[in-house]
């Protein structure tokens, strides 16, 4: 009994290239099924397909007439053999001749030329070789299906993705695949319709089964297949915005939605300021990862997060938003391609529920302004978010603080717009960051025009630094200034990460550094 396995090589699934032959299955499948499918769904079909193919090829070849190569045969010239061992290569017997060896078991060589002219010398005659002794099939792990979904499944669906993407045939949506000759007909009558039915439920979000019930479709067509066919022509139609998180399609009116989900609110607007993070140590870094700017360059593990507590920022606060950092963008709801998420907060004290929108691509959370109103929340305050018992939701909640008036930090307004300092009695609500807390004056809206100057004609960002750290050392009786207490006033005149501004603190000798990231100005003539 011969020894057969079935193997492929160490790199077939890491540099696999999809063929014609594959999109035709996957085509196939998909008409059959009606349904469309995920590529993780997908590549599930083409794998098991592929390893059958290849556990094929490899039936035929060890079925071939050519005789099994075993060391302890003799073979003559012109005896064409099949090397199991060597992938069941075939090769011809070129040469026979003894061995140039003293050995208590005398043996032949043979010269194999195989396919492509390469020569190989084996031996023959030879009982005591380990290729003699049959073992039970093996079965490589690259060819069961399970090992090569779990290990190499990214690296063929993101194969697969790229020539669908290429490929007219297949439409795509939603994380879905399907033939474009399938799709039914959605006029422009029957996304009016949706339109109308969205303008109802004050812009959504509904669902395509929702919509379905209203946008009448030919009758006697596969559900999936007009829920599908739906979907296609609202994602073409610029009227509409695909807001579901992932697994879950839903549908906006583009139009009724918030402002400042369409366009990022004016305080949040940063424009990169260059500097060089080698001047910021390890104590310095330690700051910046716990403050966790979305704008900072951070890098975080992709470990999930159940849990967390955010420090707010003056522009977040005004903005009503949420900073959507690497780390944070574990806990909120995702989806595979849309800018835009809605989902549903719910308030951890009373359970009330409302909307709220991740706004991927600029990095933030929007749909908090009335609820920090409501509850007393300032820039400095720590919001604790947390997730809900279902898919979409984000529990939002508060420690409370004692009702009683607390010194704090406070950010006067002059009539130029300029901003200075005073430690006030003010009343505190929420638990908060001692550093980063600023209570904020009812005149705070003056404060718009100010950004709106800053981004035509920008302030030189050292000048910002210097001003604001010499107003928040009349505070303190050695004018001493923390340097999360400067990044948090900073962001009230001017948007910017901790990066920057801690690299400037390091890079000028009149900011002194005093010890645990205090720092104070030294005045030129000093």
């Amino acid at each position: 009994m011969e020894i057969k396995t079935y193997s492929v090589k160490e790199d077939y699934w890491e540099n696999i290239e999809i063929n014609e032959d594959d999109l035709e299955l996957l085509y196939t499948n998909l008409l059959e099924l009606e349904t469309p499918q995920s590529p993780l769904e997908m590549i599930s079909v083409l794998i098991n397909d592929r390893i059958e193919k290849e556990k094929a090829i490899i039936e035929q070849m060890s079925s071939s007439e050519s005789k099994t190569y075993l060391p302890k045969e003799d073979f003559e010239i012109g005896e064409k053999l099949i090397f199991p061992a060597l992938d069941y290569l075939e090769g011809e017997v070129r040469k026979v001749r003894d061995a140039n060896v003293v050995v208590p078991e005398q043996f032949k060589v043979i010269q194999v030329e195989f396919e492509g002219g390469e020569i190989r010398e084996l031996a023959a005659g030879y009982d005591d070789h380990i290729l003699n002794k049959p073992q039970e099939v093996e079965i490589d792990p690259l060819l069961e299906a399970d090992y090569v979904l779990e290990n190499f499944g990214d690296e063929v669906s993101q194969r697969l993705v790229e020539e669908l993407e290429k490929n007219d045939d297949f439409v795509y949506i939603a994380g879905r695949y399907f033939p474009a000759a399938l799709l039914v007909d959605v006029s422009v009558g029957n996304l009016n319709i949706a339109e109308a039915v969205l303008d109802m439920a004050k812009g959504g979000p509904l669902s395509p089964e929702e919509l379905l019930q209203q946008v009448e479709l030919p009758s006697g067509i596969n559900e999936k297949l007009a829920v599908f066919s739906l979907d296609n022509a609202m994602q073409q139609d610029a009227r509409f915005d695909e807001v579901g998180i992932v697994g879950q399609v839903s549908w906006f009116l583009k139009r009724l939605e918030p402002d400042d989900v369409q366009t990022t609110p004016i305080f949040l607007e940063y424009d990169p300021i260059e500097y060089d993070r080698d001047l910021i140590d390890e104590q310095m870094l330690s700051l910046e990862k716990r403050i966790d700017d979305e704008l900072s360059e951070l890098e975080y593990n992709d470990e999930a997060i159940i849990e967390f507590e955010v420090n707010l920022i003056f522009p977040h606060w005004h903005s009503g938003t949420l900073p959507l950092t690497s780390k944070l963008s574990t806990l909120f709801p995702t989806a595979y391609e849309s800018p835009r998420v809605r989902f549903k907060f719910i308030d951890g004290k009373t359970g009330d529920e409302f909307p709220g929108w991740v706004v991927r691509s600029q990095k933030y959370v929007y749909g908090l302004k009335d609820w920090y109103v409501e509850n007393g929340v300032m820039p400095g305050s720590k919001v604790n978010l947390k997730l809900g018992d279902n898919p979409g939701e984000i529990i939002v909640s508060i420690k409370s603080h004692r009702s009683a008036k607390e010194w704090v930090r406070t950010a006067l307004i002059g009539a130029d717009g300029g901003v200075v300092y005073a430690m006030l009695k003010q009343p505190v609500s929420t638990s908060f960051d001692d550093w980063m807390m600023i209570a904020m004056p009812s005149e705070v809206g003056v404060l718009k025009e100010v950004w709106e100057k800053n981004i035509i004609n920008p302030p030189a960002f050292e000048q910002v630094v210097v001003n604001t750290l010499r107003e928040l050392a009349k505070l303190n009786p050695q004018s001493h200034v923390h340097a999360a207490e400067l990044y948090s006033a900073l962001n009230v005149v001017f948007r910017c990460p901790p990066g920057p501004l801690m690299a400037l603190l390091s890079s000028r000798p009149w900011f002194k550094h005093v010890g645990d990231l205090h720092f104070r100005f030294e005045d030129s003539d000093e």
